[in-house]
């Protein structure tokens, strides 16, 4: 049953990425990649999304940005995968968690970057070597998908720390996690040293649970066992926690220059994912 789900995510992504579907753009990833030149006057047919709109103002008469030839840019997708990510009521976060990465794959495939790939907890585990080949989506997807995460914490600023050391070159980062627990986040120093992307993995039940009255329930990243009352009172009080979580999540991000995203297991990514690239 696996090995299916694992098929029809990547058949999902590779179509969705090589085709039309992401418009003119070679791929999610822009910004890095391109170095600015100059300035010159509008010729017709041009893409008109290349118009500078200040300068045309003033010179009263279009004007384009010229761009020499893209270089290259280093991707790195860490997934941090602990006990949590294997949670959802529309499907498991970590399910949501490979199609993310899958798409992130491709996209490196397409426009010819190189990509690694690490999975992260208390430790990183190299998942791919650095490559622009299909062959290490579908290795990357399929050691991503069936990684058992139960019985995994997470360390901040273990990961943080080796990930510094182990990514040498300035690179793109993409953290995909569900980040939760964030008393020990730690990127300031990584996101110094390269661009780092936050994309929250989330299921709507962990923001706004329904009153389920008595519940036995196990934390799947210690085994250990909850026994008690979601009623109004647990529940409000459960929504606030979280709240306070993410309002310091997003503070922290903003402070150190991380952009970020929040994508629910009901959703489709790919828009999402589009929108924090502009």
């Amino acid at each position: 049953m696996s090995q299916q789900n694992i098929k029809k995510i990547l058949i999902k992504t590779k179509k969705s990425i090589f085709s039309d579907i992401i418009g003119n753009n070679n791929s999610l990833f822009k910004g890095e990649g391109y170095d600015f030149i100059e300035l010159r006057e509008y010729e017709d047919g041009e893409d008109i999304k290349k118009i500078d709109w200040t300068i045309s103002a003033k010179m009263h008469k279009p004007y384009v940005k010229v761009f020499h030839t893209q270089r290259e840019l280093n991707i790195s997708i860490v997934p941090i995968l602990n006990g949590s990510m294997h949670f959802g009521t529309k499907r498991f976060k970590q399910d949501l968690c490979s199609e993310v990465c899958s798409l992130l794959g491709f996209s490196c495939v397409k426009q010819g970057d190189p990509f690694d790939s690490f999975i992260a907890n208390e430790n990183i585990l190299l998942t791919t070597k650095k490559s622009k080949k299909i062959f290490s989506v579908y290795d990357m997807v399929e050691k991503i998908y069936n990684y058992n995460c139960i019985g995994k914490n997470i360390d901040y600023t273990n990961i943080s720390n080796q990930l510094y050391s182990n990514i040498k070159k300035k690179s793109i980062i993409f953290l995909i996690g569900d980040f939760f627990d964030i008393d020990n986040l730690d990127l300031r120093l990584l996101s110094k040293k390269h661009e780092v992307i936050a994309i929250i993995i989330r299921d709507q039940f962990e923001e706004n649970p329904i009153q389920l009255g008595n519940v036995n329930l196990v934390d799947p990243s210690n085994s250990q066992l909850f026994s008690g009352v979601l009623n109004k009172t647990s529940t409000n009080e459960y929504i606030k926690t979280v709240k306070q979580n993410d309002h310091k999540l997003y503070e922290y991000f903003q402070s150190c220059g991380i952009r970020s995203v929040k994508i629910y297991t009901h959703e489709e990514p790919l828009p999402k994912l589009l929108r924090l690239m502009i």
